[in-house]
């Protein structure tokens, strides 16, 4: 199989436009990672970066801070230039999604010729916006470092002047974002792969020099709990947790649908059979990234009351809520459900789907057109989500197992599944998707049997 997958790569450099693509894409995304590793002025980034190697910085990663200094490839604790990377964009774009659901104009909009230009640009706009307030927050947290708890010290730079500090953070912040954008959308238009996932990606994988040491350190290091066994079943389910992740990714349920002939003018359409498919993760990793921010704020909340007004019960209240508790397991869990019925309820639309089904001549055989397919569609889709919500959920209380109650580092639990490995597998199949259609059009075999990906167990 490795034989197979390396003559394929070496395939891929055999096709000039293909191979220029693949060079175009690695290198736009060596200077997407500079911008995590050059720090923005008059900030000391080296204090914080110490501060989250720490014991407390590891006990803080828990929280916002640490899920969010994940997807910026580590640019947020070192007070980097892309220190909010390319999360405003992602945020804009949701924003602009589930607006879609609610707002008929953009919905409309979305289904004209010419309206998703349209909808790109007020994306950008409101990323921009975006920017210049996540900027802005960045600032004050790193002039207020106390938000860090257990952090001593200052961040910014004696001498100079406040101000100027938090203006000239903001717009290098800001602008930071907006390179990385259109960074992103070079590589989607002259590379390979979606840009803007790719970046994320590879930020994720800037963290695997941490989790290798982090495992090292786990069994060799001097008075380690960890042995052999240990390490062949962490194996184990690091195997079973990616095939589960692939197969449940790649996995839809095909609805067949049969158009009939169709006569418009003097042109005559001949009728035909196709297929309609249906993700089980339909959803994606969005449930779980809702459930962790939303999840995030009770614990802290209930914390900073019970400590300022000294109530013991809203401090207990907070531990009963914190990261790895039962009762915090078993919220994560359903609203994981809730958020996977939400975004398909919110993006998911059957009744525009079998209007247009209806308008082409198009039916699913043994179902009426009309309403009858339009709850045909919602009782099936209903169904397969509540099996992408259940492997979610499983997927993504894994790490949070491995590290509450078996003791195994944050940098190494985090790639035994939760948002880091479904994204990861996501964004790499997506890329293998389109290089395979490059090989294929140049009659090259592709990564798997019988040249392209399969779409379901």
């Amino acid at each position: 199989m490795f034989t197979s997958i390396l003559n394929t790569l070496s395939n891929c450099f055999k096709i000039p436009e293909l191979k220029s693509r693949i060079w175009f894409t690695l290198i736009v995304l060596g200077i997407c990672r500079l911008a995590s590793l050059v720090p923005a002025p008059g900030v000391n980034g080296t204090a914080l970066k110490d501060y989250f190697d720490s014991t407390a910085g590891a006990q803080n990663a828990n929280g916002l801070m640490g899920m969010y200094s994940m997807f910026t490839g580590g640019g947020f604790e070192k007070c980097a230039v892309g220190a909010l990377s390319i999360m405003p964009y992602i945020s804009a774009t949701i924003i602009l999604q589930l607006l879609q659901a609610v707002i008929p104009g953009l919905s409309k909009l979305a289904r004209e010729e010419g309206g998703r230009s349209k909808l790109i640009q007020y994306g950008r706009v409101l990323t921009l916006g975006l920017c210049l307030a996540q900027g802005m927050a960045a600032a004050f947290t790193w002039e207020h470092p106390s938000f860090f708890k257990g952090f001593t010290g200052t961040l910014v730079m004696p001498g100079y002047n406040i101000w100027w500090y938090r203006i000239q953070t903001t717009v290098i912040l800001s602008t930071g974002t907006m390179l990385l954008m259109w960074l992103g959308e070079q590589i989607t238009d002259r590379g390979i792969g979606n840009g803007i996932s790719l970046i994320i990606t590879v930020n994720i994988l800037a963290r695997l020099p941490q989790a290798g040491q982090g495992l090292v350190d786990m069994f060799l290091a001097p008075g380690a709990r960890f042995n052999v066994f240990h390490f062949i079943a962490l194996m184990l389910l690091l195997g079973a947790v990616i095939a589960g992740v692939v197969a449940v990714t790649q996995s839809e349920r095909k609805i067949p649908v049969q158009y009939a002939q169709r006569v418009v003018g003097r042109k005559t359409y001949s009728g035909g059979s196709s297929f309609m498919p249906l993700r089980v993760n339909y959803s994606g990793v969005m449930p779980v990234i809702f459930a962790s921010a939303i999840l995030m704020f009770p614990a802290m909340i209930l914390n900073a009351l019970g400590t300022t007004f000294d109530v013991h019960f809203f401090i207990e209240l907070a531990g009963l809520l914190s990261r790895g508790s039962f009762i915090y397991l078993m919220l994560y869990g359903l609203m994981i459900l809730f958020f996977s019925y939400f975004w398909v309820a919110t993006q998911f639309n059957e009744l525009q789907i079998s209007d247009d089904m209806k308008k082409s001549g198009g039916y699913i055989p043994g179902v009426r057109p009309g309403q009858a397919t339009s709850s045909f569609l919602h009782r099936t889709m209903s169904r397969i989500t509540l099996a992408g919500a259940i492997f979610l959920t499983a997927i993504a209380v894994i790490p949070i197992v491995l590290q509450e109650w078996m003791g195994i580092p944050l940098q190494v639990a985090q790639f035994f599944g939760g948002t880091s490995l479904l994204i990861i597998v996501g964004v790499m199949l997506d890329t293998m998707r389109q290089m395979e259609a490059h090989l294929l059009m140049r009659h090259y075999d592709g990564f798997l049997k019988k040249g392209r990906l399969k779409g379901r167990f």
